[in-house]
């Protein structure tokens, strides 16, 4: 029986927490509630699908909502645009609430005034967009892949959260990016 070295066992966690997360997060756009005991677990009170248009208008909001508050350093701009009625948070590190995003951003961004955020991937199903993208502290940070997962009002309006991160490695057992 041949074990998992240490970055297998790492990239398994990761493909776990990704798959749980994303599994969340589409049970939440059915209005299902996966995991038991938790005080917001996904709410899915939106059920309409959006379509076409929608869809766009969907990602573009969330495109926006996230570079304004973190690349241009305007999270307060951001949420008055973008930003629903309630915010629901599903870091376990960040607090529920528009202003405690806004406080965050003002934070993070003070501690790093060089971070960039560089969407890759943004892909959008329903009420649900998922942006791909790489955070960099500073031109010399390998960074970090981002997965962002946004729930929105039939308004399109930012109204949940959640998000996974994973750290650049300095080296891989492949020859592909994380992007």
């Amino acid at each position: 029986m041949k074990l998992l070295s240490r970055l297998h066992l790492t990239a398994l966690a990761v493909v776990v927490i990704l798959a749980v997360g994303v599994g969340a997060a589409v049970a939440a756009t059915q209005g299902h509630h996966p995991s038991p005991g938790g005080k917001h677990e996904g709410r899915g009170n939106d059920r309409a699908c959006a379509h076409g248009r929608q869809l766009e208008r969907n990602k573009a909001n969330v495109v926006a909502y996230y570079t304004m508050a973190f690349n241009d350093k305007m999270p307060e701009k951001a949420v008055q645009l973008y930003g629903g009625d309630e915010y629901i948070q599903h870091n376990p590190q960040a607090a529920d609430g528009f202003q405690a995003f806004i406080d965050f951003v003002n934070f993070f961004t003070t501690q790093n005034p060089q971070l960039f955020v560089d969407i890759k991937r943004v892909i959008a199903e329903c009420n649900m967009v998922v942006t791909h993208s790489h955070l960099t502290l500073n031109p010399s940070d390998r960074g970090s892949a981002v997965a962002d997962l946004f729930r929105l009002d039939r308004n399109g309006k930012i109204v949940e959260h959640w998000d996974v991160i994973q750290a650049v490695p300095e080296t891989s057992a492949n020859d592909n990016t994380m992007f």
